[in-house]
């Protein structure tokens, strides 16, 4: 974790200054500093306008009356439109210098975009997905791809990054499942506060602000569906859907938190007292602040009812602990002051909201550098290092699901190849919805769509094997159920040696895709008439290789029982094209492990392999087995486990030390994620039947061994007891290290000894991994 001080830590020198600042402030100009304007420059005139998006929600289409008190934030200068950098970072200056030179204060604006997959602008690196950075199981990779996003925001002028996602999956049919790094909140919280640690960087004023989203419980709604209730208690909340955030607070520092949109219990988060300041600010000590998610103070009137107007929303918002209202001026620029006037809002509250903004713009450094360097944009995005980190990321991330020897490919074996399926030849099939190519280009200027010039699958495939005759038919479209194609595609198969079928999603927002936000599905089969394209291939008897390119773990059973070898992709971003390709021939042995379950139909939903022991129902229902487990994954490699060590009492109060050692036994070098799982079989409050708590990812020669320790704090087997305290309890810990959560090949127990341990104030979160020649 980042060992410097957090962001916001406190700096009496800063608060002094704040404290300074305020006393001159009227209402309005606190007003302005705790809500955002939505721009965009005109590519002709170069004139700063309201964006498309977000000027319609505001009182005037003039930007800079919009600003004529100043203004907190600006909502995705360059992550809305096209634009070309140099140009989005001159547009940068000249906003910061109409605020510095014209408004009354002074004060510059926090420049805010997107940065889920890397930076959501034109000319910047496109990362893999999150789900792609989870299935590496290498939080180093991941910090050191967070450093990358961090240097690239900070040279066009943006200040503040809009992720990670910290959200726990559970639901494959909720669309924003691609936004996230799995089902585990250990796993979740690991990888989360490293991209935290390298977006922050070492110096605030170098760094970009992490927020984290969404806080919380937003992807745990009632059928998958975006926006619906979460059904779920306090207890459960706490243990798994909180933890991410709070190791990303804690443990990281994480500059900001954005709300969740649904309600809990009927509380909306954006109105909720007990988690944006009980939780997050009094037990955590969290020191930044809070935005909204875009649109959700208005939304307790218009969504949740539990407000009569923008007074109220204002109120209710800024009492919870809510301070930065995005992504326009909505409400809180005449709510705040009608508040004030009829009592509903005090003047100590708002001006801590106030205080907490001018103190990370301070922190950042905007007040002694507003500016950018517009000469040194172009030299600082994308770099061939960039380029570098992102296919590693991509190769890493392959996941290799079932395998009957085909793989490898064998170029002088493998004559003629079929390749098939509508994201073969798709070079938007490679990125997630919050990336700029699907996110801004295809939802809203498909003109531009030719800008992302990226090798495709397709095309990886021809320059890694150059000899083969490779014929194409897409055969059917992702969001479309015609199947006139089809035909054509199983001629194609008929002909070939080999079939590799690339299939998968479509990213896209609010309906636009298959998958995304907003994108929600009732059935997890592969979407469209791919079903049906996969059939008929698999019919033709020649063997065939499946490609995935999505975003949730979709139903692959009949698929997985037939096909010759199944790939799993993900969105791989710029580099995945390549990265799937050097795996089928064996330039890559993969080494990426599921941080999902893939289920075997929507009717098994919520699934998830941390589950209670009577989640199964009784009789046990078959259809809950899963096809592929947590943690799972193959190699053109094998891996043997041996020499467990573990002690046989622990008090209460130590620390669990689990070793073994873990060999390469194959003929290639390879890559094994070491999972090790913990258990409680008998506690006041019911248990998961198994918790990871700690891993790591093994590069290992052909007979190579490593001897591998996890030191595991007992403060990692706690649990929210029935007093709704985090507790240890004395007893037997049931523990496995394994391949997967459903291939544990070393078991054993410890048992803790002693009184039952209240956890009050802060705890140990993660272990300590030795590695050492076996």
């Amino acid at each position: 974790m980042n060992e410097s001080e957090p962001v916001f830590a406190p700096n009496p020198i800063i608060d002094r200054r704040v404290n300074e600042l305020i006393a001159q402030m009227t209402v309005a100009e606190k007003a302005a500093q705790l809500t955002s304007v939505w721009l965009t420059v005109d590519p002709t005139s170069g004139e700063v306008a309201p964006s498309q998006f977000g000027g319609s929600q505001g009182t005037t289409t003039d930007p800079w009356e919009q600003m004529r008190h100043g203004i907190g934030e600006v909502t995705r200068p360059l992550g809305s439109q096209p634009i070309d950098p140099v140009d989005g970072a001159r547009m940068v200056n000249t906003i910061q210098r109409r605020l510095i030179e014209t408004s009354r204060l002074g004060i510059p604006a926090i420049m805010h975009e997107e940065c889920l997959t890397g930076p959501m602008f034109q000319g910047a690196t496109s990362f893999s997905s999150p789900l792609n950075m989870a299935s590496t199981w290498d939080p180093d990779l991941v910090r050191r791809v967070g450093d990358v996003i961090r240097r690239q925001l900070r040279v066009v002028g943006a200040h503040q990054g809009l992720a990670p996602v910290a959200d726990v999956a559970r639901d494959a049919r909720w669309g924003r499942v691609e936004e996230t790094f799995g089902e585990d909140p250990f796993l979740v919280g690991t990888m989360v506060s490293a991209y935290v640690d390298g977006l922050q960087g070492t110096d605030a004023t170098t760094g970009i602000i992490a927020t984290l989203k969404h806080f919380t419980g937003y992807s745990f709604s009632e059928g998958g569906r975006n926006f619906a209730p979460a059904h779920v208690g306090r207890r459960e909340l706490a243990d798994v859907f909180l933890l991410p955030f709070e190791m990303a607070v804690r443990d990281a520092g994480a500059g900001s938190v954005m709300n969740a949109y649904q309600e809990i219990d009927g509380e909306p988060p954006a109105a909720s007292r007990w988690l944006l300041t009980e939780v997050l600010r009094e037990q955590w000590g969290f020191e930044g602040f809070v935005v909204a998610d875009y649109g959700a103070v208005g939304f307790l009137r218009d969504l949740h009812g539990v407000a009569a107007d923008s007074a109220e929303c204002a109120a209710k918002a800024l009492r919870a602990g809510l301070d930065v209202e995005l992504p326009t001026p909505a409400e809180f620029p005449g709510g705040i002051p009608d508040a004030l006037d009829r009592g509903l809002l005090d003047g100590a509250t708002l001006d801590t909201a106030v205080a907490r903004v001018l103190r990370a713009k301070f922190a950042l450094g905007l007040f002694d550098a507003p500016y950018v360097d517009v000469e040194a944009v172009a030299a600082g995005l994308d770099t061939e290092a960039d380029r570098a980190l992102a296919a590693e990321l991509a190769r890493s991330s392959i996941t290799l699901l079932t395998n009957d020897g085909t793989l490898p490919l064998d170029p002088a074996a493998v004559c003629r190849i079929a390749v098939v399926g509508p994201n073969a030849d798709a070079v938007m099939a490679l990125f997630g919805n919050y990336s700029f190519e699907n996110h801004v280009v295809s939802s809203h200027f498909p003109d531009a769509a030719g800008m992302v010039d990226v090798p495709t699958v397709l095309s990886s495939i021809r320059s890694a094997l150059p000899d083969a005759a490779i014929h194409f038919v897409p055969g059917v479209e992702v969001m479309s159920g015609e199947t006139a194609g089809i035909a054509a595609a199983v001629a194609a198969a008929q002909a070939a040696d080999l079939v590799i079928a690339v299939v998968g999603d479509k990213a896209g927002h609010f309906g636009t895709g298959t998958v995304g936000e907003g994108s929600d599905a009732v059935d997890l089969s592969l979407p469209g008439a791919q079903p049906e394209l996969l059939k008929g291939v698999l019919d033709t008897g020649t063997p065939v290789v499946v490609v995935l390119l999505s975003g949730r773990p979709h139903a692959l059973g009949f698929v997985a029982e037939r096909a010759a070898a199944v790939v799993a992709a993900w969105f791989p971003g710029q580099g995945g094209g390549a990265a799937v390709a050097d795996v089928l021939v064996g330039k890559v042995n993969p080494g990426g492990r599921t941080p999902v379950t893939f289920s075997r139909s929507a009717g098994a939903m919520p699934a998830y392999y941390n589950h209670k022991r009577l989640a199964r129902g009784f009789p046990r229902v078959e259809g809950f087995r899963p096809v592929f487990p947590f943690g799972h994954g193959l190699s053109y490699t094998s891996f043997e486990y041996t020499d467990l060590a573990l002690p046989v009492t622990v008090d209460v109060a130590g620390e669990i030390a689990v070793g073994c050692t873990v060999t390469n036994v194959g003929d290639r070098a390879g890559d094994e994620v070491v999972q090790m799982y913990l258990a409680d079989p008998e506690a006041s409050v019911v248990q998961p039947v198994r918790l990871l708590k700690g891993f790591v990812r093994l590069s290992l020669g052909v007979g190579e061994s490593q001897r591998v320790t996890f030191r595991v704090p007992t403060d990692m087997m706690s649990f929210t007891g029935l007093e709704h305290q985090r507790v240890v309890e004395p007893g037997e810990i049931n523990v496995a290290i394994g391949a997967s959560s459903a291939d544990l090949r070393l078991v054993g127990s410890v048992t803790l000894v002693g009184a039952v341990r209240v956890l009050d104030g802060d705890w140990r979160r993660t272990p300590i991994v030795a590695l050492g020649s076996a």
